[in-house]
């Protein structure tokens, strides 16, 4: 989304931000002018420079001195942008895009070393003809009475009347899987309205802070996020979460939440991550850049931005495949019938 520039600073100045970022910081719009722009705001306002120098050595200086000696004043936008691109993957993060008239830079790695642990064939097995859509989800009673919900986005909100008639009509099921495999993420609002169906209390499930200067540890004070109860139906059963490498963003914090309720285990792959609350800004050229400013992190402060492994770790195996079986979705059922064969 294209904002006007009074907007952009407008944003910056409400967001407590340093205006060091800002386009008119750069007088020219020359390559070296916009690796120096973007190297800067990312030093400036990225949130997890320190935390990935001490998980695998990132260092934003090396990182800069290195793709510089790549820039030169006659390479063409097409050169350039791969460039870029290349220096912004270096932070192995999902949420960092930087996006030109033309292209979109993605960090595919988080997914890509990860099993798929998902097959919409299959799944189409346990759903069968007969199953719901309603509103963004997709729910069936499978044959041994276990109700099977599929959330592949928060994207679109949920509403509070049809979350109530799906979980009125699941209340007959022995227990419920709730399955956010391949669910990318969306509005972190709509994933903690499906979460509150799941605690009668208020819990809390962990911390945020925001980014308040330009040093690499500069953050506010962490501010405690916590998931209400819902005033509609709330589910009282057991209920298993089954996730995969491609549950991330919004689905991330949404699994966190979730593990932190004493009636619901987490099975699958670890979740892709990506916590962050994203935030974006300009080089002189307008390509855009987008990246996370706002940590997340769970109660015991743990951050949240590599993924949550998960109560119960499960691959799809290659013998259920061939029969059609899906081995997170039958471990899950074992699980909420009390058996652990």
């Amino acid at each position: 989304m294209k904002h006007s520039v009074y907007h952009f600073l407008l944003v910056v100045l409400l967001s407590g931000l340093t205006l060091s970022c800002i386009r008119e910081d750069i007088s020219g719009n020359s390559p070296e002018d916009n690796f120096e722009a973007l190297w800067k705001i990312i030093d400036e306002q990225y949130c997890f420079l320190e935390y990935k120098n001490q998980e695998y050595g990132l260092d934003w200086d090396e990182v800069h001195e290195r793709y510089a000696k790549r820039i030169t004043s006659s390479m063409g936008s097409e050169a350039l942008f791969e460039v870029l691109s290349e220096m912004v993957n270096e932070l192995r993060d999902g949420h960092v895009n930087l996006s030109s008239a033309q292209a979109t830079s993605q960090y595919r790695e988080w997914f890509d070393a990860y099993p798929r642990n998902f097959s919409d064939s299959i799944q189409s097995n346990y759903l069968e003809k007969d199953y719901i859509n309603s509103s963004g989800l997709t729910y069936q009673i499978l044959e041994n009475n276990i109700g099977y919900v599929y959330c592949s986005s928060f994207s679109d909100g949920i509403g509070d009347g049809n979350l109530n008639e799906t979980l009125d009509k699941l209340a007959i099921c022995d227990g419920l899987i709730i399955d956010v495999r391949n669910n990318g993420g969306g509005n972190l609002t709509t994933a903690q309205k499906l979460a509150a169906r799941f605690t009668n209390e208020k819990v809390l499930v962990g911390y945020m802070c925001h980014k308040t200067g330009p040093g690499h540890n500069d953050f506010s004070s962490p501010k405690a996020v916590y998931v209400e109860p819902s005033t509609g139906i709330r589910w009282q059963k057991k209920a298993v979460v089954l996730t995969n490498r491609r549950s991330f963003s919004a689905t991330n914090d949404f699994v966190n939440s979730m593990k932190q309720f004493p009636n619901v285990t987490v099975v699958g792959d670890k979740t892709g991550g990506g916590s962050g609350l994203p935030f974006s800004s300009e080089i002189p050229n307008g390509w855009s850049i987008r990246f996370s400013a706002s940590p997340m992190f769970d109660p015991e402060m743990e951050q949240l931005e590599f993924g949550i492994d998960p109560d119960v770790k499960v691959d799809m195996t290659s013998e259920d495949i061939s029969q059609g079986k899906d081995t997170m979705i039958e471990t899950a059922c074992r699980i909420l019938k009390g058996s652990t064969n």
